[in-house]
């Protein structure tokens, strides 16, 4: 008998939770953002991306000189290496190995300091993206927006060009 009311309780429970979403779903308004393309296009990781290129390029271009200054001496020591005396070469060794080591910890804190700089400036954008997409949704009275975990979405609820729209003006 106890086996008997439980069957009974989980068709009363199944049907109750079957009709509910339905009801749910037919009144509520789903939009969904694809992050990853407004990664790629909205302009204002555009216009980060090109504020960090020109802070960096100076520091770029002192790296390519290091680069090449060592590979001029590089070069000397393997063309004049074998008529150098011993102390010549002695010393240019050493210079050479100072400066690998100069350029790989500049090249790491170069590298250090621009993922820095990177992670800063898509934390403001993504901040400023998401205020976009959330003003979006209350003034188009979405109850919900999607963006990570969707396999599919029609072009009916991809909401994402209407978003970089607004990305592109509030530029």
């Amino acid at each position: 008998m106890k086996k008997h009311i439980q069957t009974v309780y989980g068709i009363i429970l199944a049907a109750v939770i079957s009709v509910m979403p339905v009801t749910a779903f037919a009144e509520m308004k789903v939009g969904f953002v694809d992050l990853a393309k407004l990664s790629e296009r909205a302009p204002q990781i555009k216009e980060a991306q090109g504020k960090i290129d020109a802070e960096f390029s100076s520091r770029e271009q002192e790296l390519i000189g290091m680069q090449r200054k060592l590979g001029k001496l590089e070069q000397q020591l393997s063309t004049d290496g074998a008529v150098m005396s011993d102390a010549e070469r002695s010393k240019l060794e050493r210079d050479i190995l100072s400066k690998r080591r100069d350029l790989k910890r500049s090249q790491e804190e170069f590298r250090d300091d621009l993922n820095i700089r990177k992670n800063e400036m898509l934390r403001q954008v993504n901040i400023e993206i998401g205020e976009i997409i959330e003003q979006y949704a209350k003034s188009e009275r979405y109850d919900i927006i999607l963006a990570q975990g969707v396999m599919f979405a029609s072009e009916q609820v991809d909401i994402t060009d209407r978003i970089l729209n607004k990305l592109a003006a509030g530029k």
